[in-house]
């Protein structure tokens, strides 16, 4: 750990840092997730806007998401050294950093400065996420989807507001001479910022610290000298679960926007679809993550593919001009996705020790990352070159790989067991 001491902490009030660590991460996932929703609202439009057609609509999104890769990785290492609070301060600080450079590259219509700011502000996307992992430090093994849980449904209240202010937004930002879309950056920026402050002044002391000494204390105790650290079959799958549903919903969720504004839709038609979808995403979290935990994280699993490929077709098969049909695709969209990050970041922890855990979860999200700018890349080269309709289908039924995945990992686990 680089010499960082942790705190002291009695097993009386494990249960109530355990509460605390929740509140606050409740508090800067409100505003995590406003910064969240407004790239994902406006960022391809952005582009589009600059660059010019619907091969550059995806380029935003593979972007920061290359960014998020690369700050999942460092916020992982900087986690595993010197604990969450740290790591998860500068990760926000840097997506805010990188949403006032793109606000600054549309008011200067600057492409380079663009692409530029939009990797750095990848940051706070990966970060958001990252602030799901506190709530586990020190979480029982038999609620940590829960605590997962707790942690996503916060980012609700922020990324729901964050769509349905496009237009106010928007409007601000001309009456100060910045472009319409850029306004809902500008809010990015600020809720960056103010979520890697809380962070920084209220997680002490730090969970995943706490849990480390814990663990050391209780090895010193039994006479131990190590914890083997060992990475479980469970982790790859949980791996691969997140990987490909972010893949799946990245590629369909950002060309939505696009595809709706071709057909007539306005910005407040966008941002309510988006806003639901972003709703789906994270609001069902509470309930998720007791069914994960009751349920078991296969059967989950095998949940988020089924829902997954219901979106898909849901969105291929809806009229362009029928608002219903696309709200309740992309709804579905995120209630797959929510399944299938809950399950799979459940299964991580559970195959993991403290002594790995931090890092391991840090190379996860970067795959996960990766598969959302692969997702988002490749979403406007597919549609471009065939339809929105394509896209759709060919995201949903990519999804059905995760059956046989869970059926393979079931059966490893039976044998083990017999062994």
């Amino acid at each position: 750990m680089a010499g960082v001491i942790s705190p002291e902490v009695t097993d009386g009030d494990v249960a109530a840092l355990q509460r605390r660590t929740l509140r606050v991460v409740v508090v800067s996932q409100i505003f995590g997730g406003a910064g969240l929703a407004a790239g994902v609202t406006v960022g391809g439009l952005l582009a589009k806007e600059m660059l010019g057609g619907d091969g550059a609509a995806g380029l935003p999104s593979a972007l920061f998401t290359l960014g998020s890769a690369l700050t999942a990785f460092l916020v992982g290492r900087v986690t595993q050294r010197a604990g969450r609070r740290l790591g998860l301060c500068v990760g926000f600080g840097a997506g805010a950093l990188g949403a006032l450079g793109v606000v600054a590259a549309a008011v200067s219509g600057s492409v380079p400065l663009l692409l530029v700011s939009l990797f750095v502000y990848g940051a706070g996307t990966a970060t958001n996420l990252q602030a799901r992992y506190a709530g586990t430090d020190l979480a029982t093994a038999s609620r940590r989807a829960t605590a997962v849980s707790v942690a996503l449904v916060a980012t609700t209240f922020g990324a729901v507001a964050g769509p349905n202010l496009v237009e106010p937004l928007g409007s601000f930002a001309e009456s100060i001479g910045v472009p319409a879309l850029a306004g809902p950056v500008m809010l990015a920026a600020a809720a960056y910022s103010v979520a890697g402050t809380v962070m920084f002044t209220m997680l002490r002391p730090d969970p995943y610290l706490v849990a480390l000494s814990r663990a050391a204390g209780s090895r010193s105790a039994a006479g131990d000298s190590a914890e083997e650290s060992s990475v479980g079959t469970g982790a790859y799958v949980g791996a691969a679960v997140m990987v490909v549903t972010q893949m799946a919903m990245v590629a369909i969720m950002t060309m939505t926007p696009v595809h709706m504004r071709e057909h007539g839709h306005g910005l407040g038609d966008v941002g309510l679809v988006i806003g639901f979808h972003i709703g789906a995403m994270y609001l069902p979290s509470l309930v998720t993550g007791v069914l994960v935990d009751r349920v078991g994280r296969a059967p989950m699993v095998v949940a988020a593919a089924v829902t997954l490929l219901m979106a898909g077709v849901t969105a291929a098969s809806a009229p362009a001009d029928s608002l219903p049909l696309l709200v309740l695709a992309l709804v579905l969209l995120g209630l797959g996705w929510n399944m299938g990050l809950i399950s799979g970041t459940a299964l991580v922890v559970d195959s993991t020790t403290l002594d790995n855990r931090a890092r391991v979860q840090g190379l996860v999200d970067v795959g996960v990352a990766l598969a959302g700018a692969g997702g988002g890349a490749a979403s406007g080269l597919v549609k471009a070159s065939t339809s929105y309709a394509t896209l759709s289908l060919v995201g949903g039924a990519l999804s059905l790989i995760l059956i046989p995945v869970v059926l393979w990992s079931i059966s490893v686990e039976a044998r083990r067991s017999a062994c």
